[in-house]
């Protein structure tokens, strides 16, 4: 277990976690530990779950078996609203809200913090008005979701779940649609977000340079081996990483670049 790891404390942990649907199990006996101040880069193959991870985590989708945690509580029983004090999460499917404008749709990040009637205080505004700065979409706050790029409507999601201050931030491939530039910017902002405010952030991506790159630490999916966490120096030099892509015709050296095997 790395420096940072030990010296930071566990916001969410698993135990003996089984995730799936129905009799459907895509990976078991999963032990997970995020820690504050830690960007986690969650990494596999297509289809080992990735997704059905996050979902698991953020308390949408109930385990087959096993419990998460944090603060000493099972996601899966806390109430919604408190989950969402707890808990943001960004997907990759399409907002159901595009007909918002983009301050609009950020401003929905705040709604856990709201009263009853969803009023906004100054506070309120403030987080609003940092998340769009931080993720870079002050100039399009008045544009309407929908006629914006994939890779602006990406950005707005992200200040969304930026504006709802939590301390653990989950993402399936935040970065999906934007250029090379905007990519690593946003897993820049996610690095310093998790140091800065002390949260415990994991995002799931195919860009494995970047994770080796940027990230503190990865976590491995391999199926019914369960997974890995580590380092990225570890999980070169322990050839873990190798193995999690085996037979994808990648290889990587001692310094973390991939090439692809003729």
């Amino acid at each position: 277990m790395g420096k940072l790891a030990m010296n930071n404390p566990t916001l969410l942990g698993t135990t003996d976690l089984a995730i799936g649907y129905g009799t459907i199990r895509l990976a078991e006996q999963l032990a997970i530990q995020l820690h504050a101040g830690s960007l986690t880069a969650l990494l596999g193959p297509n289809g080992i779950g990735k997704s059905t991870l996050l979902l698991t985590l953020a308390g949408l989708q109930k385990p087959l078996n096993g419990h998460v945690l944090t603060s000493g509580q099972n996601v899966h029983t806390m109430a919604a609203k408190e989950r969402a004090r707890k808990i943001a999460l960004v997907t990759t499917r399409r907002t159901d809200a595009a007909l918002l404008t983009v301050e609009a749709l950020v401003g929905l990040g705040r709604h856990p913090w709201t009263g009853p009637w969803g009023r906004f205080s100054a506070a309120d505004q403030e987080a609003v008005e940092r998340a769009m700065d931080q993720a870079d979409i002050k100039h399009l706050r008045d544009r309407s979701v929908e006629h914006c790029s994939d890779g602006e409507r990406q950005k707005v999601v992200i200040a969304r779940a930026l504006a709802q201050e939590t301390p653990l931030l989950l993402l399936d491939e935040p970065t999906a649609f934007l250029d090379l530039p905007n990519r690593a910017a946003i897993v820049r902002l996610l690095r310093d977000k998790a140091a800065t405010d002390v949260r415990a952030v994991l995002f799931s991506t195919h860009d494995l340079q970047l994770a080796l790159d940027l990230c503190d630490r990865l976590l491995l999916m391999r199926g019914k081996e369960g997974v890995w966490q580590g380092t990225p120096q570890e999980a070169l030099r322990s050839g873990e990483l190798q193995r999690t892509f085996a037979g994808a015709g990648v290889r990587f050296d001692a310094e973390g670049t991939h090439r692809f095997l003729r």
